[in-house]
């Protein structure tokens, strides 16, 4: 064990639970990169992403933003063309676009697509897929509001979606965003998770809620507190 780990874990109190305010108040105490640390959530969720009513997977706009800068493109045709870029995409366009990630060049984080060009996007489905950045309807980036995707992508919007074990793992911002904006990303991605509740899902929804830094071990979160976030 290294000694920053240890210093950090002198630091924290593995055996408690703090309320949310409490936790990241300390997890902002636990900064130690030379970069900006990324905060992240972890949700333990008492469902089986087997089922697929029991997939939990979204998006949501963080009220305080990510801390990125997140470049998007956008697949469309016609006028949608001109209303990407005015709302701000970096990239916009359709054959040649996957000319251009065929040929090995992705410099965008985020893609949207018109749904009258997912024929095309389908083309390099095994190319975006594996990157995670193949547009779903579910999260809101296959739509015919493009202006809205856009502004919401560059916004601070994040997805999420449980793994093969039932936990999300999401960056709800920076270790230099202020308690309250961290607190206020933190209620968003949770408002969202519970809104997601499956109806199937049995006992406590979520079992575990714990927040961290990049370079951090985690603080354990009041799973009630976090449940009872609606809005």
């Amino acid at each position: 064990m290294s000694k920053r780990l240890k210093n950090l874990l002198a630091k924290v109190d593995t055996t408690k639970v703090y309320n949310l305010t409490d936790a990241v108040a300390n997890v902002k105490e636990l900064v130690s990169a030379k970069f900006d640390e990324t905060v992240e959530l972890a949700l333990n969720l008492n469902v089986d992403p087997r089922h697929a009513d029991q997939m939990i997977r979204g998006s949501v706009v963080l009220p305080a933003g990510t801390g990125k800068t997140v470049r998007v493109a956008v697949f469309a045709k016609g006028t949608k063309m001109d209303e990407a870029l005015a709302a701000g995409a970096d990239l916009v366009g359709n054959d040649d676009l996957v000319e251009q990630i065929q040929g090995g060049v992705i410099n965008f984080d985020v893609l949207i697509a018109t749904p009258d060009t997912m024929g095309l996007v389908g083309k390099i489905g095994r190319i975006l897929g594996p990157k995670g950045l193949m547009p779903n309807p579910k999260v809101g980036t296959v739509t015919m509001d493009v202006t809205k995707a856009v502004k919401d992508a560059k916004g601070g919007q994040i997805t999420y979606r449980v793994d093969k074990k039932g936990i999300i793992h999401a960056g709800i911002g920076k270790a230099s965003f202020s308690a309250e904006d961290i607190k206020a990303n933190a209620k968003a991605l949770m408002a969202a998770v519970n809104r997601q509740k499956p109806s199937t899902a049995k006992g406590k929804y979520v079992t575990t809620a714990t927040i961290s830094l990049t370079m951090s071990p985690g603080i354990k979160i009041d799973t009630q507190e976090m449940m009872d976030i609606k809005n």
